[in-house]
């Protein structure tokens, strides 16, 4: 069996790049959490007073007013599905290959909206042998940020 590796975590910068796109007066949900993540912490950096961020699973689990989070990329169709059953306004970092999949374009349509950033996020990754987070400079592909209900002034924003 294929052992996926979806962890990676999302730099700051990453977050400060969408920072005002991000309703801060609303409670963030950063869903998908590793104790070894900082999302959360950059989030509340940035202004988000209220960010939730605790293990558990989000298959099963309801909180927070707006999603905010870099979810397993190799989840997507269940991913989208759940996203659609809570039906809350999301902003979520995805790969730009996978928005024309069949689960995106089902679940939410011509609903979403896109903001594209600069240049590629390169993530960071937890070295065990050093014990230290690194920062990927080789990502293979582009992310952009989708999103749902924020009501964008456009449908595509280019950073």
């Amino acid at each position: 069996m294929l052992k996926v590796d979806d962890e990676y975590y999302t730099p700051k910068g990453a977050w400060a790049d969408v920072s005002d796109y991000i309703p801060k007066n609303k409670t963030i949900w950063e869903c998908f959490y590793s104790p070894r993540s900082k999302s959360a912490d950059y989030l509340r950096e940035l202004g988000c007073t209220n960010v939730i961020s605790e293990d558990c699973d989000f298959y099963t689990s309801n909180h927070g007013d707006v999603i905010v989070t870099n979810p397993p990329f190799h989840q997507k169709e269940k991913l989208m599905e759940r996203l659609k059953e809570l039906d809350k306004p999301f902003i979520l970092i995805f790969p730009i290959h996978s928005i024309r999949i069949h689960c995106v374009r089902q679940n939410f349509g011509g609903k979403v909206q896109f903001i594209i950033p600069r240049r590629r996020i390169h993530f960071e990754k937890y070295n065990d042998e050093k014990h230290v987070l690194e920062r990927k400079n080789q990502n293979s592909f582009d992310c952009l940020y989708m999103c749902y209900k924020l009501n964008l002034n456009k449908d595509i924003i280019w950073l």
